[in-house]
């Protein structure tokens, strides 16, 4: 796994669990910002790895 798609992967898994204890605490609205940022790296993660494994296949 590339380095940029683990970091956007970790970013992504602590978003989750930041949004897990926003909504436990009744932050609603701090809990869909965190569902958000969770949304957008778990994009980012699916971006590098598909950008990854084409240039991998290109260099075939």
């Amino acid at each position: 796994m590339p380095r940029l798609a683990l970091y956007a992967f970790v970013v992504c898994v602590l978003a989750v669990v930041a949004a897990a204890v926003s909504f436990v605490r009744g932050g609603v609205w701090i809990g869909v910002l965190w569902v958000l940022v969770a949304g957008l790296s778990s994009n980012m993660t699916w971006f590098y790895v598909r950008k990854h494994r084409m240039a991998a296949n290109a260099a075939r």
